[in-house]
This record gives structure tokens, sequence and C-alpha cells, in this order.
């Protein structure tokens, strides 16, 4: 059975959800592939608190990397991209086919964006981390707006100015 419920964040609402095996799905105000929740019932267990914590603590500036049972489902391809976004470090951007390299994909940038843009545990899973060839933002499950303020909350790319701040 999967459990989940809603927490509060700097980002919005967020929804997560788990089963005892691990945390299953994270999902924004406004998600653009949301899960399938026939099988949801709202509930707490031990993988829901501890993935409110650490969400909490990332937020705070106090985390860095995360430490739960993880447990997103998807095909063997989607696994193995998601296992590699769990290597980008905090703080750091790399590009769509960056990842496909690192996966032994070298010529499957799409398919790999694809496999990025499904994946279920966003932040802790961190896709935002990857990027356009060229510095853009690009795709995002919930928004380029969303995608950018994680970046500027890990420092990964500048805060914007007021250029008449500076007058």
């Amino acid at each position: 059975m999967i459990l989940h419920r809603r927490i509060e964040s700097p980002a919005g609402p967020l929804v997560i959800a788990a089963d005892d095996t691990g945390l299953r799905h994270i999902e924004f105000h406004h998600n653009r592939h949301p899960a399938s929740r026939d099988d949801w019932r709202g509930g707490d267990n031990d993988v829901l608190q501890a993935a409110e914590t650490q969400l909490h603590e990332y937020f705070a500036g106090s985390r860095t990397h995360f430490d739960l049972p993880l447990a997103p489902q998807g095909t063997d391809f989607q696994q193995i991209v998601w296992q590699e976004l769990a290597r980008i470090p905090f703080g750091t951007t790399i590009s769509y086919a960056d990842l496909a390299q690192r996966v032994g994909k070298p010529t499957a940038t799409r398919a790999v964006g694809a496999a990025n843009g499904r994946n279920p545990l966003p932040i802790v899973l961190p896709c935002h981390r990857v990027i356009g060839a060229d510095g853009a933002l690009t795709g995002f499950g919930g928004g380029l707006p969303m995608k950018q303020f994680l970046l500027q909350l890990e420092g990964a790319m500048p805060e914007p100015t007021d250029l008449f701040a500076l007058l």
C-alpha cells in the first residue's frame, strides 16, 4: 500500500508518497506527469517522516545529500538514468549530453531527457541539475520557474539582480 501526505515547503506544497520499501513519489503542486493515485491512501510511515524531515533540511540549507530508502518505479533504462542523477553533486549542473555519456548511451540524449523528465523523485534524485548544453534551463516536471528556484537554492545559478537597484 502506498501512503501519501502533503507537506508545505518554500517550493510550495509537495505531495510525498511511500510504501514500506521506500519513497515512491515527490510531486509539486503543478506536476507535468502526476502519478496515478488509485492505490494511494492518506497516512504516515517512517519513510514519509524521514522524507519530510530531510526535505525541510534541504530547503533550510542544512542538507546537501539525501539518505532515504528509495523505491521509484520505472523501466530498466529509467532506473539507470535516475541512479545517475543521484551522483550529480549538490550545487552543480550537467548537460543532458553529459548525462547520456554517464549512462553509457552517448547518442541517446533524447531518451535520457525523457527518462529524466519522468523522474518520480525530483529534488531527492536531482533532475533539476540537468540543463541544456548551452546552459539554458530546459524541461522540468515542476516547471522551469521551480527548476530555477531549486538551482538558485543550491547556488548553482546566480540570483537575479535588480538592475535598477544598481543605479
